[in-house]
């Protein structure tokens, strides 16, 4: 091979790459390709029914991804995610269905405990420099053996039939056939998109992941966008179990756990990666790709563990193609 042709071979990869950057163009192709494969192979798979109550787990992926994001752009990991969602679904069914409070009573409640705690868990570890990983899995113990005293062995309560409709397949919202909660992940995904790339404030997200210290030398206060990062995941998480209690009709101490991994999945083979690179349309992509995978391997007969291992698999070879874009882009 000449080296005319090895630089127009390493010009090509780099046009590949530079196009799969901009656009998650691989993710999308999984998307179709699952779904035709789908459609093929499974009976009534892309009935409405069928699409709905994919949607509806996608919504609750898609939701538990959306903090996670903002945090791995930040360059940190949030391990207290399934402790909030926990404490959001335990909350809403006992303090509903067992105390009988008033919904704004009990939202506001779970906004003002998963805000409060997520900013914490930002603001200690960029405070004494500690990995955030380790900060939110003390979070993580704490919210959790908390809320193992206060429900004293076994969650009583349920949630209202309301809540269960808003997460149902066969819900609609304001009379158009379309569940509710899909409604509120459209609305989340468009937020957030607009907010990490319009706004000053995820701007400064992108800033302080990309090289912290150059953020703080242009004046971004950066603990505050660490503590904000955090505490829009918590809430986020918090919110997921609002929904997933609707969907189960209770709370239990380990409703938030499949969405630790499932999560942060979602957000790595959506193409978000430490260093103030990807955004949360990738995530929701992402949550698209999982939720489909799944379904088709459970109608294959794949065990939970089975889907754990490929799972693992598929974040390592999304993590081996972004080194390898690293070191081409070295190379240009």
């Amino acid at each position: 091979m000449t080296t005319l042709d090895s630089a127009r071979e390493v010009t090509a990869a780099h046009r590949a790459t530079e196009l799969q950057r901009r656009y998650p163009i691989l993710q999308a192709i999984a998307l179709v390709a699952l779904l035709g494969y789908g459609a093929a192979t499974i009976d009534g798979f892309t009935t409405r029914p069928s699409l709905y109550a994919l949607l509806i787990q996608a919504t609750f992926l898609g939701f538990a991804g959306a903090g996670q994001t903002i945090v791995i752009l930040l360059g940190g990991i949030d391990f207290s995610i399934p402790a909030f969602i926990t404490a959001g679904a335990l909350m809403t069914s006992e303090l509903l269905g067992t105390h009988h409070w008033p919904f704004p009573a009990v939202l506001a409640l779970i906004v003002l405990i998963s805000l409060a705690g997520g900013a914490f868990n930002g603001y200690v570890s960029h405070r004494f420099r500690v990995q955030s990983l380790i900060i939110t899995l003390g979070t993580w113990s704490v919210v959790i053996g908390f809320l193992q005293v206060w429900i004293n062995g076994g969650a009583k309560g349920a949630a209202p039939d309301w809540l269960a409709r808003l997460t149902s397949p066969s819900g609609d919202t304001l009379g158009i056939p379309v569940p509710a909660a899909v409604v509120f992940w459209v609305l989340l995904s468009v937020a957030l998109g607009f907010f990490l790339h319009r706004t000053m404030a995820g701007r400064r997200i992108y800033l302080t992941g990309a090289n912290q210290r150059a953020a703080e030398l242009a004046l971004v206060r950066t603990r505050l966008v660490w503590m904000g990062g955090f505490a829009l995941s918590a809430l986020v998480s918090a919110l997921v179990g609002v929904l997933l209690a609707g969907f189960s009709g209770s709370g239990d101490l380990t409703i938030g756990d499949p969405y630790l991994f499932q999560g942060l999945t979602a957000v790595i083979v959506g193409g978000t990666m430490m260093g103030g690179r990807g955004d949360y349309w990738r995530t929701a992509l992402g949550a698209l790709v999982l939720t489909l995978l799944s379904t088709i391997l459970v109608a294959q007969g794949l065990s939970e563990q089975d889907r754990q291992m490929l799972f693992g698999a598929l974040i390592l070879l999304v993590v081996a193609g972004y080194g390898r874009d690293q070191r081409l882009r070295d190379r240009i």
